[in-house]
């Protein structure tokens, strides 16, 4: 399953015509302790680059953005009883959303795994 990512740090898993998004480890991180993760609604349509979440520590709020277009599937209810899931386990267990990808050719745009690293390490 191809992993990408853009440079508001957020990772997309694209599987068939399906995506999975979350934040990076790297984001969590500079956030500190998630206290809240406020889902987008099943059946959403979300364009590129637009706000799908928002996450809450105890530092501050940020956006989640849509990394590319489509109709959530499915959120991660876990967040909502256990939204430290996105400090334990950022790439994994505490994803976000899923969404049917409408424009493929969206994911072109994004980072790899080794360009996402160079990007990281230049801030």
């Amino acid at each position: 399953m191809p992993r990408y990512f853009t440079d508001e740090h957020e990772w997309i898993d694209v599987e068939g015509e399906s995506a999975t998004v979350g934040i990076t480890d790297y984001a969590q991180e500079q956030l500190g302790d998630i206290v809240f993760v406020e889902l987008p609604e099943v059946g959403a349509t979300l364009d590129k680059g637009g706000d799908a979440s928002v996450v809450e520590s105890v530092k501050a709020a940020s956006d989640v953005y849509a990394p590319i277009s489509g109709e959530v599937t499915e959120v991660n209810g876990a967040l909502e009883d256990d939204p430290a899931l996105v400090n334990s386990s950022p790439e994994e267990e505490g994803w976000f959303f899923r969404l049917s990808i409408s424009d493929s050719s969206e994911l072109k745009g994004l980072m790899d795994e080794t360009a996402y690293k160079a990007f990281v390490d230049s801030l």
